[in-house]
């Protein structure tokens, strides 16, 4: 009991990490039980709720205009961007590789950091870049090996998913860098999610998908999922309060390989080994950067990614 009051907060980040690890599988699950988009806008409205339950209603007047303004357009688009990928995949398979391109995100964020700062970092750091952008091919590519024509036979089947998942990783590499500037500290999240369950409703209503339809067993589906997400969120807020931010930090970076094995064991997916490869290749490349670059640890925790 002792050591659980000790680190209670520490604890409480790799509990978030674990169930960040869980938004794949859910978001693809409450995407086949309902649609891509409405299933979407179900559950961030789901995780909004809870997160204002939990957190109570943000008061706007501590937040600068322009964090709330770039921060709720960088979150928003993430997440749709990330839901949709997920959901309109064309299979369970390649649902999980558009999260392992998402999984880019920490390289991209600490390529975007060294651009903006213009500082000097170590040389492992482009090897380790390439090594992530190397182990998200060969995850595209599976067992037919990396080639051009390969990747882009893959990229043909479904494109607007792989740019979708492409442009998240963009996106929120650049959230981390810019709202680390502007946010002072404080945290939105209660609004970010509200206003991305708005946006995802508004592209429900102009969209041809059906009406949702609500049984047992996809309510209850559709409540797990958001309360899982929006659980991920609360307890991470609470653990950069006193957390061990350095181990969190580490810890956040597998979670590729987190989310890899609890998608595959919660969709019943059967992957490759070169998929599972790729995915270390992926954690590998941007573990390393984080070790190569992390003069300032707590620059990159800003979130860890569903």
């Amino acid at each position: 009991m002792d050591f659980i009051s000790k680190n209670k907060y520490t604890l409480y980040g790799v509990a978030a990490i674990l169930l960040w690890s869980c938004l794949v599988a859910l978001l693809r699950d409450v995407s086949e039980l309902f649609s891509p988009i409405g299933g979407a806008a179900a559950m961030y409205t789901v995780s909004a709720v809870f997160l204002i339950l939990v957190m109570g209603l943000p008061k706007l007047k501590g937040f600068s205009k322009r964090y709330l303004v770039i921060g709720t357009l960088l979150f928003v688009f993430y997440e749709v961007c990330l839901a949709l990928s997920i959901g309109m995949a064309n299979n369970r398979h390649q649902a999980m590789e558009m999260a392992v391109i998402n999984y880019l995100w920490p390289t991209l964020t600490i390529l975007l950091t060294i651009i903006v700062g213009g500082k000097k970092v170590s040389l492992w750091v482009y090897p380790s870049m390439f090594v992530a952008f190397l182990g998200v091919a060969w995850c595209i590519a599976g067992d037919a090996g990396i080639s051009v024509n390969t990747l882009a036979n893959n990229f043909a089947d479904n494109p607007a998913t792989y740019l979708m998942a492409l442009a998240a990783a963009f996106i929120w590499a650049i959230y981390c860098v810019v709202t680390q500037k502007l946010s002072n500290g404080k945290n939105a999240i209660t609004l970010f999610f509200t206003a991305t369950a708005v946006s995802l409703w508004i592209q429900f209503a102009i969209s041809n998908e059906a009406a949702l339809t609500f049984s047992i067993n996809s309510s209850i589906t559709l409540l797990l999922a958001g309360v899982v997400v929006g659980s991920g969120y609360a307890l991470w807020n609470q653990a950069i309060i006193g957390g061990n931010l350095m181990l969190l930090g580490t810890l956040s970076y597998f979670t590729p390989v987190f989310s890899t094995i609890i998608s595959a064991l919660y969709l019943s997916v059967s992957l490759s080994a070169s998929f599972y490869q790729g995915v270390v290749l992926v954690t590998l490349g941007s573990l390393v950067c984080y070790f190569v670059t992390r003069d300032k640890p707590q620059k990159y925790n800003v979130k860890v990614t569903t």
